[in-house]
């Protein structure tokens, strides 16, 4: 009927995402130091993140119904990593490991420039989990459970990032042109292309393009999540 229709089409969609936590610790300074070279006078702060958790909260922030599964510490920094993730009203499915909760350390110039080096650790013992539905994976976890939600989920997306090969087909990858060198089996494929926007294609042909707006970059931490 129109009714049960009108219903149906008001349902959120549902996701879930198995993937990495962090906290991100971030220094912001004029210019990044060169090597071997100390800088003074930044502002320093410390956020949620991580790809998994990035990306589970925007799905949450558009409206979707998320269901996380990551792997944290026994440790205070677990409870800061999965801070975004629990008001944003994602549902949390966490392992404790053994592992100190996964940190990235983050410099950010004036320019919105950044280096970025994580220490993944309660990540890289993330163990597979029974999933259902649409899945999102990225490669901040070991191969195991992406191979895992890959066989169980319904509709499979791999954001194949950072870079290495998996041998899985997902219903949609996700790379940038780097990362599509060392990845390119997708049903479909959205290929990022930084200010360029993105192309969203079916055995190597155009589906779609999206077009970004010009802005002012203040800082590129988590933009390809």
């Amino acid at each position: 009927s129109a009714a049960r229709s009108q219903t149906c089409a008001r349902l959120p969609p549902e996701l879930t995402v198995v993937g990495s936590i962090n906290l991100e610790l971030v220094a912001r300074a004029e210019r990044l130091p060169r090597p071997g070279e100390t800088i003074t006078g930044a502002a320093f702060a410390r956020y949620p993140g991580g790809k998994g958790a990035n990306q589970a909260v925007a799905a949450a922030r558009i409206g979707a119904e998320v269901r996380m599964i990551g792997s944290v510490g026994q440790d205070p920094a677990a409870e800061e990593a999965t801070a975004g993730l629990r008001e944003a009203g994602v549902e949390l499915e966490l392992q404790q490991s053994a592992d100190p909760t996964g940190v990235a350390l983050i410099t950010v110039d004036g320019e919105g420039e950044t280096t970025i080096v994580v220490a993944p650790g309660a990540n890289t013992s993330l163990a597979p989990q029974p999933v259902d539905g649409a899945v999102l994976c990225q490669l901040e976890i070991p191969d195991e459970p992406v191979l895992t939600a890959a066989r169980q989920a319904s509709f499979f997306c791999l954001n194949a990032a950072p870079a290495r090969p998996v041998d899985v087909e997902p219903d949609l990858l996700v790379v940038n042109r780097y990362e599509h060198e060392v990845n390119s089996r997708g049903k479909l494929v959205a290929l990022t292309l930084g200010a360029e926007g993105a192309v969203l294609l079916e055995n190597g042909e155009e589906l779609a393009r999206a077009v970004p707006p010009r802005v002012e970059t203040v800082d590129g931490t988590a933009a390809g999540d």
